[in-house]
């Protein structure tokens, strides 16, 4: 049965259709609490016409303003050529690519951006993408336990809160216990690893930069999940990693991270791109899927999906996640991101927004009032400790068109404020920044 329901009498047979007597019976599950107990508030419908001005009155409404929050979200630069290609409507509108022979362009792309990945991480292999960098953990997570077939997780407390909910979630049925480990001084405390770490653990996961941007000690860490026979997981800033030693050369048998910094926009939170690399002898328990050159019969370069975990095309019990459609999109941006800029040209991002972010932290710390959280190396990101709430702050200089940070309480990492500086910000957007913080100061 396929029609709209425009009477009562239709939305009575639609139900009996699939099997209820009642709209309340077929959303019996929902909790209470969750339910709407009014009509909906929209408005009057309007004409393509009507529609398009009040968008356009909305949209002018909007202010232009100077972004110094992170958390995971960086507003890197992105070249006008990056979003040229992406509207393409071969990459734009593409499919998952079944058919490698109408396909080499989206193949070729697929295997340039596990090519780059692999250059910046130091890894054997790379997949072709996952969704985003807190999913991308998750899966490594659920990769290390089936891998080692043991059940506890260390867990660092400085891991971004909201990639841990994400790792809850995906563990909550699955025999995993997560054990957070404490830390000091903002960075992970190696002893509490080292007492923590047993033969029944299956990773040791480390971020880094940590998320309040601080640097941590990975040969350390992962030296003792390595001496416990467990997996050694970090999550890195792909930015970081031309400034950083790479994860390969450190021992990382796992490497995730969030590639949003790699020319794809901030997007009011998505969709963005989640990295994932490993070792070779992990490459068949990896999620997602490779993309490999090869050469057809009559000896021309071709490019073709050699590894696929979707459950369309192995066992159901041995699927891993189901990365498909245009997902690539976003990695797509990434390698045209990369091409662009080169090595050298990332590099200059990254050490551009390593020399604006201290700049911009000794500067604060000269306010009254004002004092870095930690004294510890950073890369971009920094915690300030503020003489009054960091909402507050945040709220009033919204208003001044600056986005000042994030507040680190409402993330349950303690207090203060957190502050990311890229390569976009200007000496006068900075300065700017430093006086508008000047009216806080003790």
């Amino acid at each position: 049965m396929s029609y709209i329901a425009n009477s009562e009498a239709d939305r009575q047979a639609m139900l009996r259709e699939i099997g209820v007597q009642s709209f309340e019976e077929l959303i019996q599950y929902i909790p209470e609490e969750l339910r709407l107990k009014r009509e909906l508030d929209l408005p009057q419908p309007l004409s393509e016409l009507e529609a398009v001005a009040h968008l356009e009155d909305l949209a002018n409404r909007n202010k232009r303003a100077v972004i110094f929050a992170g958390a995971g979200a960086y507003d890197h630069y992105v070249p006008a050529a990056v979003r040229h290609i992406l509207w393409r409507s071969e990459f734009y509108t593409a499919y998952t690519p079944y058919q490698p022979e109408v396909s080499q362009g989206t193949l070729q792309a697929i295997y340039e951006y596990q090519t780059y990945i692999c250059r910046l991480t130091g890894m054997d292999v790379a997949n072709a993408s996952m969704y985003d960098g807190g999913s991308a953990l998750a899966e490594a997570v659920l990769m290390a336990a089936h891998h080692t077939r043991r059940h506890r997780v260390l867990v660092p407390e400085n891991i971004n809160p909201n990639y841990v909910r994400i790792i809850e979630t995906y563990t909550q049925h699955q025999d995993i216990e997560l054990v957070r480990v404490p830390l000091r001084d903002g960075i992970v405390d190696d002893e509490a690893v080292q007492q923590l770490v047993n033969d029944d653990t299956a990773a040791v996961l480390l971020q880094h930069p940590n998320f309040y941007g601080l640097l941590e000690n990975p040969e350390r860490i992962g030296q003792m999940a390595h001496e416990a026979g467990a997996l050694f997981i970090t999550f890195v800033d792909p930015i970081s990693l031309v400034v950083l030693q790479p994860p390969g050369e450190y021992g990382a048998d796992i490497v995730v991270g969030e590639g949003q910094a790699l020319g794809n926009a901030l997007n009011f939170g998505g969709p963005y791109l989640g990295i994932f690399a490993a070792t070779r002898p992990l490459i068949r328990k990896m999620p997602g899927r490779i993309v490999g050159r090869t050469v057809d019969i009559e000896g021309r370069t071709a490019y073709v999906t050699v590894l696929q975990t979707r459950e369309q095309h192995i066992r159901r019990e041995k699927a891993t996640s189901n990365i498909c459609t245009n997902s690539q999109l976003c990695a797509l941006a990434a390698t045209v991101y990369l091409s662009l800029l080169g090595e050298h040209g990332i590099r200059r991002a990254a050490e551009k927004s390593l020399s604006n972010s201290h700049y911009l932290a000794r500067k604060i710390a000269e306010i009254p009032g004002f004092k870095l959280k930690f004294d510890k190396p950073f890369f971009k990101e920094f915690a300030v400790e503020t003489p009054v709430p960091a909402g507050q702050i945040i709220d009033r200089l919204a208003d001044e068109g600056i986005i000042a940070g994030v507040d680190l309480e409402s993330m349950g990492m303690g207090s203060g404020l957190l502050i990311a500086v890229t390569e976009k910000r200007t000496q006068d957007e900075m300065d700017q920044f430093i006086a508008a913080l000047n009216q806080f100061k003790r």
